[in-house]
């Protein structure tokens, strides 16, 4: 008897703002949860995760810990500077990395730049990556947008777009993952929703978990602020979920949950 096991078939991508390094944050501080930040990925295993908010350190302790994975990206102020990165960490023995780039959402995305009226320097990770079993190609991008500027934001949407036309992918299989700091009925959404696909609509089962993400480290509050997404385009959507597993202590893993989807 051969029983086929499909599992194995299907690629996961988590999306997840690990929430920077901020030894003000108490019982919170990074330094604190690590562990558990590492331990949350490792038992989920995706194939891929897009990280918001890693400082240096905060990327290499990830890197050394994960087993089988390695990851594209560096921070919002350049290479060689300890700044905020938006990191996409793949599963190296599954996937090939064939292509990556990272611009800036700004007029100008190929150098170093803040804008509109955006408080700080905002990123994107781009990364194209081959399956090795199949032959098959899944181009992700990985973003975290401003949190002050609402102009920003809104072209900051219409830059990934820009993007995905400019790279040659409006008929590929892509993903857009991140903390895009907007609300489902905000201008960033509704545009990048007008061309891709919100995840959580599109997937055969019905979304699991809090309806939000953000949980600002408030262990009472119910979880209804939804600003981390995980969009497609050409892809079918099994299943989406946020992921609201406590640490030890009953403390959250971070201020925002994972979000994760199963591709088909």
């Amino acid at each position: 008897l051969f029983i086929f096991f499909n599992g194995s078939s299907q690629t996961r991508v988590m999306n997840f703002n690990i929430s920077y390094d901020n030894p003000g944050d108490g019982e919170n501080w990074w330094e604190n949860r690590k562990e558990e930040v590492a331990e949350l990925i490792e038992f989920y295993h995706p194939e891929f995760v897009g990280i918001q908010e890693g400082l240096n350190h905060q990327v290499d302790f990830l890197d050394k810990k994960l087993q089988d994975y390695s990851y594209i990206g560096f921070g919002r102020d350049g290479k060689g500077k300890n700044s905020e990165a938006v990191p996409i960490f793949f599963d190296s023995t599954k996937y090939e990395l064939i292509d990556n780039r990272i611009f800036w959402l700004s007029e100008t995305p190929g150098v170093v730049s803040k804008g509109w009226d955006a408080s700080l320097n905002r990123i994107s990770t781009y990364g194209a990556f081959k399956n090795k079993a199949t032959g098959d190609t899944l181009f992700l991008f990985n973003c975290h947008f401003d949190h002050i500027g609402a102009i920003a934001r809104k072209n900051s949407s219409k830059v990934i777009l820009d993007k995905i036309n400019e790279y040659g992918l409006t008929d590929k299989k892509v993903i857009i993952m991140g903390d895009f700091n907007c609300v489902p009925d905000e201008e960033p959404y509704k545009i990048l929703n007008e061309y891709l696909d919100d995840g959580m609509t599109i997937s055969e089962k019905k979304m699991y978990g809090p309806t939000g993400t953000w949980n600002g480290f408030d262990t009472d509050e119910i979880i209804t602020r939804r600003i981390d997404y995980i969009f497609s385009k050409g892809v079918s959507v099994l299943s989406y979920r946020h992921i609201d597993d406590r640490r030890k202590n009953n403390l959250h893993v971070s201020d925002h949950l994972p979000v994760m989807i199963e591709l088909k």
